[in-house]
């Protein structure tokens, strides 16, 4: 399983919802998109810190950017951004989803409806 930039921001303000979710979970990953995004939204040291331990405690792994990713984002931007508005992170993450083979976590589902080929799960805050 792969989580979404929203659930993890939930996880981090404290959401008993998102920490059961996450808590439950053996083991998960994250797209490096979704580690940027949250390094963006981190406000000083500390917080960077916390977000690192986290992860590394926990063992979560990030998925980087590939060419293969990379290719799938770009044919996923061509085929919706026009039509349905599709963002470049949210392609990025789709494409690291589908080449992965995984299931994305997310609270954002309609983010990711006109992309047929992958699978998500609702998160409900």
């Amino acid at each position: 399983m792969i989580i979404d930039t929203d659930v993890f921001i939930w996880y981090m303000r404290g959401n008993v919802k998102a920490r059961k979710a996450l808590n439950d979970l053996i083991s998960f990953s994250i797209s490096s998109v979704t580690y940027m995004e949250l390094i963006q939204g981190i406000r000083n040291r500390e917080e960077l810190a916390s977000l690192r331990k986290f992860l590394s405690k926990r063992s979560i792994s990030i998925i980087h950017l590939n060419l293969e990713i990379s290719q799938k984002a770009t044919f996923y931007m061509e085929q919706y951004s026009l039509s349905h508005n599709l963002r470049l992170a949210d392609a990025l993450i789709a494409a690291t989803i589908f080449t992965m083979g995984e299931i994305l976590l997310t609270g954002n589902t309609k983010h990711y409806d006109p992309v047929k080929e992958i699978q998500t799960t609702k998160f409900q805050p």
